[in-house]
């Protein structure tokens, strides 16, 4: 990452800083007002599917939604691979300031690998206790995610066991419509949204730690990369809440949780500013490329990385392209617009990759 740059100065310098040090305090009202401006640029990617779903003026295409869906699963894998992994390699491979074990091991493709099996058993017990909790009260769990009457993706949503058990437990579904066919599934106003919201959770999880690393990061760059990077991180930061977005957006949640999607929507978009407004506090004497640093960004990149792939790809992919009914019955058209959204999503935030 930016370590990469600071350590090319040190060795043109001397020799390699892996300590605090002293940074010299430029650009300082770009950095302030670069807090809002990520703030109001983020929030806009991530409220915009959320509010388009609730408020009739704002309502858009169902085509336009389900790019915006399709291109944010997209964006989600690119960033585990581009910016989680990567990074994490060069990180915690750092020969310089790290020592010992950290040198015989490639410990950032290990820790994906324990984030990605870690999250796989989390939402495997969720599923089969959720399951037995949900049949208890005359409830069917719907582990791949779609509503097998309409088709449509319903983030590991809860559906009626029969409509015999609808009538004798007498409990009101509700749906939500778009302005054509499309619909997000039904959902009981009795049911549990901690195992609706379980998938989009894990999302969440992932993408709030590499916000944090984000906003750390922005705000101790250097003078002559913070222009570039904070451009980047604009667009970063808007496409991650477009994709993060688009799924808070379809949660199948009964009336009384109807504020849960802006609660995470607002978790995500302020966590890059508070964490920017850390790293001005401490950017005098913040080393990125310091062993402490070093350890800490590279295990919660590689960490972030293994629960983005695991959601991206299962989450996300699977149970939107291969479980979902709609998807499986869709013409060859549709799944080709479909793929090339998450590709161009992919695309994208890969190219950006190559400044951040």
């Amino acid at each position: 990452m930016l370590y990469q740059l600071n350590r090319r100065e040190d060795e043109d310098e001397g020799p390699v800083n892996c300590g605090s040090r002293y940074n010299r305090n430029e650009q300082e009202g770009l950095r302030i007002g670069a807090i809002f401006i990520i703030l109001a640029t983020s929030a806009l990617g991530t409220l915009f599917p959320i509010l388009s779903r609730r408020v009739r003026f704002l309502r858009v295409p169902t085509a336009v939604f389900n790019l915006a869906k399709y291109f944010g699963s997209g964006v989600i894998i690119a960033t585990a691979f581009i910016h989680l992994l990567a990074p994490a390699f060069d990180e915690l491979g750092n020969k310089d300031c790290l020592h010992g074990a950290w040198n015989t091991y490639d410990w950032a493709p290990a820790l994906a690998m324990a984030s990605v099996f870690g999250i796989f058993f989390v939402e495997l017990f969720a599923f089969r206790f959720g399951q037995q909790w949900l049949e208890n009260r005359g409830l069917a769990y719907d582990a791949h995610g779609h509503d097998h009457e309409t088709g449509a993706h319903a983030a590991h949503g809860p559906e009626r066991a029969s409509h015999a058990s609808h009538a004798s437990h007498g409990l009101n579904n509700k749906t939500i419509a778009s302005d054509d066919d499309s619909s997000i599934a039904s959902t009981s106003s009795n049911a549990p949204p901690t195992a609706v919201m379980l998938g989009v959770a894990i999302l969440e999880f992932g993408v709030l730690f590499h916000s944090a690393i984000i906003g750390l990061t922005l705000a101790v760059t250097g003078s002559d990369e913070f222009t570039t990077l904070f451009i980047v991180i604009i667009f970063h930061q808007m496409f991650e809440g477009l994709g993060l977005g688009s799924r808070l957006a379809e949660l199948p949640l009964p009336p009384s949780w109807n504020w849960v999607p802006f609660l995470a929507a607002v978790a995500y978009f302020i966590v890059t500013p508070v964490f920017m407004a850390i790293g001005l506090g401490v950017r005098t004497t913040y080393n990125d490329g310091s062993t402490a640093a070093l350890i800490v960004s590279g295990v919660l990149d590689a960490l972030s990385a293994g629960i983005l792939l695991y959601t991206g790809l299962v989450e996300l992919l699977a149970h939107e392209f291969i479980f979902n009914e709609k998807m499986r019955k869709a013409s060859n058209g549709h799944v080709a617009y479909a793929s090339i959204c998450v590709l161009l999503g992919a695309g994208l935030m890969a190219l950006l990759g190559y400044w951040a």
